[in-house]
């Protein structure tokens, strides 16, 4: 049985844009359309109090935050990049070009071919999200994407220099510092000043993930990113202490970021709820965080593991914590979800900021339908075939007679005009 110990509102799972942000979002797009750099200086400073001389960061300014950092830092950073590169370099190293022959004289294959450019949103308005910088300039550099560009918004009225550090060592080839929906726009579509790029990726607010989808299609996006979403799946192997700190961990990130509790023990499902009261209370974040629990909060008991995964791979989250005596279980029989994190050693957190594998994911139930950002998000596998004068007779015999079939006489003739010439 399934029992709900609390719920939370439902949230949206397109996190659906009331029409005022439509048409904002709308409306800036087109003027940038039509403005370029004019447009985005207007909305900088009218949303960000930020018009500087050029949102482009010079070499000078670049080295400038480096020397704002302290050295512990960097290192940090460093290190934190060095785990990105290489899982991503290991994903890259799995992905293979194709060529074989499938029938005597026909030969087939893909080959995986990196993006052109890349435009990487890293959003620091609230927090400065310097790990964003390495999940996106990083992979897409590891990709061998040519022209990486990333935009951050101004933080307390300035670049912020963490994230400008994080996109340099990560390897982008330009730095703006330039947010919101004005940003996205100006990767997207150009300016005067600003080539455009190929693919958007990177989070951000609900502005700009309007702007991400009115703008897909003209260029390639990594997803439709909503509310943080985290499931902590765990039995009374681990305590409500632990529990607690992984729900709250997570429900930070905003007031409308479901943290959900998945237990086969009432005895932690209570524990759990009297520590989160108690954490709260000391939570530094507690006033975003408390919010985000009243409202999205939710435990959950079932008497089964089966019954557990049901509910998981129904809810589809983006980030599964799985703590229970048999992590395993869970491994091989969850099927919809962002990314599990097995066993009460490893955390979200590690995941967001610094052990390699990616923080970009799937929310509002996408995860039924895709992956997370990697760094085959950034290629294109793409195919090619060639044939022998032989074969061609074999395969445009069969051709011939399905092109009649579908009634398509030009490819009809594709086919038999070169069973004519090779039939020897």
């Amino acid at each position: 049985m399934i029992k709900h110990l609390k719920k939370g509102q439902p949230v949206d799972s397109k996190q659906k844009q009331n029409q005022s942000v439509r048409d904002i979002v709308e409306n800036i797009l087109a003027r940038v359309e039509s403005e370029g750099d004019a447009a985005i200086r207007e909305y900088s400073e009218k949303f960000d109090k930020w018009t500087p001389e050029s949102f482009r960061l010079s070499s000078d300014e670049i080295n400038a935050c480096y020397a704002q950092l302290d050295d512990q830092l960097i290192e940090d950073i460093k290190w934190a990049q060095s785990q990105v590169r290489n899982f991503a370099q290991i994903q890259r190293d799995s992905m293979k070009d194709v060529e074989v022959e499938t029938l005597p004289g026909v030969t087939l294959g893909h080959k995986h071919i990196a993006m052109e450019s890349v435009g990487c949103y890293v959003p620091g308005g609230k927090y400065p999200l310097l790990a964003s910088a390495h999940m996106s300039v990083l992979t897409a550099k590891v990709a061998g994407v040519k022209r990486v560009i990333a935009m951050a918004p101004p933080f307390n009225g300035k670049p912020s220099p963490e994230i400008v550090v994080a996109m340099d060592m990560a390897g982008a080839d330009e730095i703006y510092c330039l947010g919101g929906v004005q940003a996205v726009a100006a990767m997207a579509i150009g300016t005067q000043t600003i080539a455009p790029v190929d693919m958007i990726v990177g989070p951000g607010n609900a502005f700009v993930a309007e702007a991400k989808r009115q703008l897909f299609g003209r260029v390639g996006i990594d997803l439709f990113a909503g509310p943080t979403e985290t499931l902590v799946i765990a039995d009374d192997s681990v305590d409500g202490e632990l529990c607690a700190a992984d729900l709250l961990g997570q429900a930070e990130h905003g007031p409308t970021s479901p943290a959900i509790l998945l237990t086969n023990s009432e005895q932690l499902a209570i524990d759990t709820m009297a520590e989160v009261e108690r954490q709260l209370t000391i939570l530094p974040t507690a006033d975003i965080a408390s919010v985000a629990w009243k409202d999205h909060g939710e435990v959950i008991v079932c008497d089964t593991y089966e019954e557990m995964i049901e509910v998981a791979n129904d809810l589809a989250f983006e980030h599964v914590q799985i703590m229970t005596r048999n992590t395993d279980y869970f491994k091989e029989n969850m099927q919809n979800f962002g990314a599990l994190f097995l066993g009460p050693q490893t955390n979200v957190s590690y995941g967001d900021k610094c052990i390699g594998t990616n923080h970009t994911l799937p929310t509002g139930k996408a995860a039924r339908y895709t992956g997370g950002l990697w760094v085959g998000k950034f290629i294109k596998t793409c195919t090619f075939q060639r044939v022998t004068e032989e074969a061609s007779v074999v395969v445009g015999e069969y051709c011939s007679r399905l092109c009649a079939a579908e009634g398509f006489a030009g490819h009809k003739e594709q086919a038999d005009i070169r069973v004519r010439r090779y039939r020897k």
